[in-house]
């Protein structure tokens, strides 16, 4: 009877743990106005873009897996068309990608010879690998970190001694700043904690790197007509339509583009009023997801 009376209480808790565990969604996709949506939805409202703006955590694998997940279904809708750029990599780098992805370098030599973030083989990897796959181009289209790092350290006169063929690898040094955006407002904010002039220094430093993004996306946009290009970068480089995507504006305001964005959660079943308006679309993580680095 009491071997019984065991089986009824370990059936009734495998009974339970399916039912609890559906309660406890990996992510929730949502419209800018906060209303719950799909992953084909989103697939879909990239038809007709130009640009599609990625952003993410860099160490969330949900946003990786549907990174990779969207660059197929875009492979499938618009073929060779399609082409990836990432903050990933830098600009001094793009010569390598390229050969890499033409099969000119071995994994190990692509490996040895760039500067890959330490999350590349889990994260990045698998999108080099289906652009090389499918002969996809791919953009390296961030600033050497070590000039962005100059610019907040020494400012913009610390340019002056840098080298035409190394300035072509990064926005011009001239480079408009719109302060009153709220993200460098944020910026600002967080570097003026430093010092005197850090939280200017701090903004300058971080609209470089999207200037450049902006540049180097529109440079390749242009490269073939009917490009489509899907950018992936941390979402504060995209977030409520600032960022990279300002300085795309500036030049072709008529762009087509399409923004997506990654938040954490204690609670993903309802987007909190701060991430309404982000982008788009916003994917939301529980913040109890792993990470991968």
């Amino acid at each position: 009877m009491k071997r019984i009376r065991i089986f009824l209480v370990l059936a009734s808790q495998l009974c339970f743990f399916p039912l609890f565990s559906q309660n406890m969604p990996a992510y929730e996709i949502y419209t800018a106005k906060g209303k719950k949506t799909s992953f084909k939805k989103l697939v879909e409202a990239t038809e007709k873009k130009e640009l599609i703006l990625f952003g993410e955590f860099h160490d969330n694998p949900i946003t990786h897996w549907l990174q990779f997940e969207l660059t197929k279904e875009m492979y499938a809708q618009v073929g060779a068309q399609l082409e990836l750029g990432f903050e990933m990599f830098e600009q001094d780098q793009q010569a390598l990608l390229t050969m890499h992805l033409a099969g000119g370098l071995t994994e190990k030599q692509f490996k040895d010879s760039l500067r890959l973030w330490p999350n590349y083989e889990t994260d990045y990897a698998p999108l080099i690998e289906f652009a090389k796959t499918k002969q996809l181009y791919c953009v390296a289209s961030n600033v050497q970190r070590k000039y962005a790092s100059l610019l907040f350290k020494k400012g913009r006169a610390a340019f002056d001694t840098i080298s035409p063929a190394v300035r072509a690898q990064m926005a011009p040094i001239d480079f408009r700043v719109d302060t009153s955006l709220s993200q460098y407002k944020e910026v600002f904010s967080m570097g003026g904690h430093m010092g005197p002039n850090m939280g200017m220094n701090m903004v300058e430093s971080q609209a470089f790197k999207d200037a450049t993004m902006a540049q180097f996306i529109l440079e390749n946009l242009g490269r073939k007509e009917g490009t489509v290009h899907l950018h992936f970068n941390g979402a504060f480089h995209s977030d409520f339509y600032q960022g990279i995507l300002w300085y795309v504006q500036q030049k072709q305001p008529e762009i087509r583009v399409l923004t997506i964005s990654t938040v954490t959660q204690g609670d993903v079943r309802k987007l909190d009023k701060e991430h309404i308006g982000r982008a788009d679309f916003i994917i939301c993580v529980p913040e109890t997801m792993t990470r991968t680095h």
